[in-house]
């Protein structure tokens, strides 16, 4: 059984993505720049702009950061979103999920320019993921593709089992991993809340992603000697041993799962770390005019 240290694999992209910079530096040209748009102070999204304010300074990227009041009007949110798709100084940005409930999402999102899209949920980079075209794809499964790659995952032939269809995570991966590509070509079964034998179908799997948002669902009983198991759960639970009260879970019993698997992802630790590295990747592509041209 391999641990997956998502940790280290994020670290050498990280270094990958930074050694890139310093070259197009070099060349005369200027570094990435991010923005993110956070509206509220929602702590979790708090804490990831944190997280990738960092990991920008790390890849030697520009990050700003623009903040918008709990209160503001959808419409003067998409003014904000259409005047960052005019500036040709911004390579990329993200709007911060969830927003307050008297904004629209899915219509912020359509506002935003499909070619600044680095979080990868425009439509059109929805439809042309589908497709196999060239696009952004969404951080979170990108990160779990780049794990399995990273980590010489065979996944042609293999049935790949995801338990969730969120749009985030659940159906792009479906989507990913039944292309023609390499890690691609499985074979894929997607489980959720309405699938009445669950268990029957993980046990098949050789590659088991859980992305329900359930901690500990899966338990020793439903995977498959020697099957791959890629943990995306990341939920806070109560732990009195703990200073601050909480620890993350996973959708995975791990102790009990682990010496089953032939590779299986820790929470935290795994899948988490690539999510941010995914997005940088992201915004060096969209800086350097790899998925499309520079307008």
């Amino acid at each position: 059984m391999q641990i997956i240290d998502g940790k280290r694999i994020a670290a050498e992209i990280k270094a990958e993505i930074a050694a890139t910079v310093r070259e197009v530096i070099a060349a005369g040209g200027r570094p990435p720049h991010l923005v993110g748009l956070l509206v509220g102070h929602d702590g979790g999204s708090e804490s990831y702009m944190a997280s990738k304010t960092a990991v920008c300074e790390q890849c030697g990227f520009q990050s700003s950061l623009i903040r918008k009041d709990v209160n503001i009007s959808q419409e003067e949110l998409i003014k904000t979103i259409h005047a960052l798709n005019d500036d040709d100084g911004v390579d990329g940005f993200i709007v911060q999920l969830p927003l307050p409930k008297h904004i629209d999402e899915q219509a912020v999102i359509e506002a935003i320019d499909y070619h600044k899209d680095v979080d990868g949920f425009h439509p059109v980079n929805v439809g042309r993921m589908a497709i196999g075209l060239p696009c952004f794809r969404p951080a979170t499964p990108s990160g779990v593709m780049m794990l399995l790659e990273r980590c010489g995952i065979e996944t042609r032939g293999k049935h790949c089992v995801i338990l969730g269809r969120s749009n985030i995570v659940g159906k792009p991966l479906a989507n990913m991993l039944m292309q023609k590509a390499s890690p691609g070509n499985c074979t894929v079964t997607v489980c959720h809340s309405a699938t009445p034998n669950i268990k029957d179908l993980t046990l098949q799997a050789d590659i088991l992603i859980a992305a329900m948002g359930s901690p500990e669902f899966v338990k020793e009983d439903m995977v498959k000697e020697g099957a791959v198991v890629i943990d995306v759960g990341t939920t806070r639970v109560e732990d009195a041993t703990r200073a601050r009260g909480w620890r993350l879970c996973g959708d995975v019993d791990f102790d009990r799962v682990a010496p089953h698997c032939s590779h299986i992802t820790p929470v935290p630790g795994g899948v988490g770390p690539m999510t941010i590295v995914s997005l940088m990747h992201n915004t060096l592509l969209a800086a350097m005019g790899k998925v499309y041209k520079k307008q």
